[in-house]
C-alpha cells in the first residue's frame, strides 16, 4: 500500500505535535509493508539531508517561510504532486493543510484527514487566518475519504458540527529507558527531581509566561523552573519571554533538545507542567508520564481526557493555584513505585503499535470508499 503524508513540517527531529506524531507512527507502518512517503516543507527540510529515515521516503518540496502562508502552499503542491505519483491513500494531517481535500478529491485521490484540533483557537491568528483554519476543517471532514480524530473531544466536536462519523486514534508513547547520563543536567546545574520542566514550542496558547509567574511569585525552595523548546529571537512572544527571565537565575531557557538531551530532561523532572491554553492530545504530557514523572496542567477539556487525578489540574491562567500546585508537589515527590504504576498505566493507554494497526485499517476503509 502507498501512502503519501502531508501537512507536517517533517520528521526526524522536528519541532511539534504533528512532527512527533508522523515520526513514531510512520516507521511502523514501513514495519508492516506500507511505502511511505512523507513530502517535507523547505525550510525545514534542506537539501543537504537524506532522502530516506526508518524506511520513509522523505520529498522536500517548496514552501515559504511565512508562517501565515507555509503550510496553505506546501499542501497545494503537495496535492498536485500526488496528483501525479498517485498513491493509494493521500494522508493530511491537520485542519489547515486539509483546505486542500477537495482538490485532492477531484484529482481523483483517496484522502485520509487527521483532525489535530481546532487550530482555529490559537492565540496568534487573526481573523483571515482562522477562517481559513474554519474552512479547512470543514473542506477536510466533509471531503475527506476517511476522518481520523485524536480525542474523544474533537470527535464530539465534529460530530456536532457537520453530523458525522469519525475514528478515534489517539497520540500515543513509547515508554523509553530510564536516563543513564546527566550531561544536560551538569551542564545547567540541575539537580535530578528537583525542576519543574515544560517541552513545548515557545508561543501564546503554551503560556509559558503564566508558569514563569507561578513559579516566580513562590518558588519551591531549591527548585528550578525548566522552560524546553525553540526560541526565535526575532518573534515577540520569544522576545518576551527571554526578558521576562533573563534576571532569575532559577529559570533555565535550554532551547529545542533532542534525544538523550530530552530524555535525561524528562527523566529527572521533578514535576512537568503544561499551562496551555490549546491542546489536541499533548504528546510532551503523554512523554511525560512515560517517564513516571508527576503532571500538572491546565483544566482545558485536551488535558482533562488524559484522566489526571483532579488535584494535578488547575484552572486556566489561575497562577496563584499553579504556584500552590507546585509547591505541594515539590514537598511530595513521587517514589520509584509510583513511578513504574504511571508508566505501565500510559503504555497500556496509548500504545503506538495499537495506533498503526487501528491507522492501517483506516487507510484501507478509505481504499473501499
Amino acid at each position: 500500500m502507498k501512502i503519501m503524508v502531508t501537512g507536517l513540517r517533517g520528521i526526524p527531529n522536528v519541532q511539534g505535535g504533528v512532527e512527533t506524531h508522523a515520526e513514531h507512527l510512520y516507521p511502523l507502518l514501513v514495519k508492516m509493508g506500507c511505502d511511505i512517503e512523507i513530502l517535507a516543507r523547505s525550510p525545514y527540510y534542506s537539501n543537504e539531508l537524506p532522502d530516506s529515515w526508518e524506511g520513509i521516503k522523505i520529498h522536500r518540496l517548496w514552501s515559504p517561510s511565512s508562517s501565515g502562508l507555509e503550510a496553505f502552499l506546501h499542501t497545494f503542491l503537495a496535492v498536485l504532486y500526488a496528483g501525479l505519483k498517485r498513491p493509494d491513500v493521500l494522508h493530511i494531517h491537520a485542519i489547515g493543510p486539509a483546505i486542500m481535500t477537495p482538490l485532492a478529491r477531484l484529482l481523483g485521490l483517496k484522502v485520509v484527514v487527521t483532525h489535530h484540533g481546532p487550530d482555529y483557537d490559537r492565540e496568534k491568528w487573526g481573523k483571515f487566518a482562522r477562517w481559513v483554519l474554519q474552512t479547512g476543517e470543514r473542506f477536510g471532514m466533509k471531503w475527506s475519504n476517511q476522518r481520523i480524530v485524536i480525542s474523544k473531544v474533537i470527535r464530539d466536536s465534529v460530530l456536532k458540527k457537520f453530523h458525522l462519523t469519525s475514528v478515534l486514534i489517539p497520540n500515543g508513547v513509547v515508554i523509553p529507558e530510564p536516563p543513564v547520563t546527566r550531561l544536560l543536567l551538569d551542564k545547567f546545574k540541575l539537580n535530578p527531581y528537583q525542576y519543574i520542566l515544560q517541552v513545548s514550542r515557545i508561543v501564546p496558547e503554551k503560556r509559558q509566561l503564566d508558569l514563569v509567574k507561578a513559579f516566580s511569585s513562590s518558588p519551591p525552595k531549591g527548585w528550578k523552573l525548566v522552560l524546553t523548546g525553540q526560541l526565535v529571537e526575532n518573534e515577540a512572544y520569544s522576545k518576551e519571554l527571554i526578558n521576562t527571565t533573563k534576571e532569575n537565575k532559577n529559570i533555565i531557557l535550554t532551547d529545542f533538545q533532542t534525544g538523550n538531551a530530552l530524555s535525561e530532561l524528562y527523566g529527572y523532572a521533578g514535576i512537568f507542567v503544561l499551562p496551555s491554553s490549546h491542546e489536541g492530545l499533548p504528546i510532551a504530557l503523554l512523554e511525560a508520564l512515560s517517564y513516571g514523572t508527576r503532571v500538572v496542567a491546565s483544566n482545558i477539556p485536551a488535558n482533562l481526557e488524559i484522566g489526571l487525578p483532579a488535584d494535578q489540574y488547575f484552572v486556566l491562567g489561575d497562577t496563584n493555584q499553579l504556584s500552590s500546585r507546585l509547591n505541594h508537589f515539590s514537598q511530595h515527590p513521587y517514589d520509584e513505585s509510583q513511578r513504574n504504576h504511571l508508566r505501565d498505566w500510559v503504555a497500556k493507554h496509548y500504545n503506538w503499535q495499537v495506533i498503526a494497526e487501528q491507522t492501517l485499517a483506516t487507510y484501507k476503509q478509505a481504499i473501499n470508499d
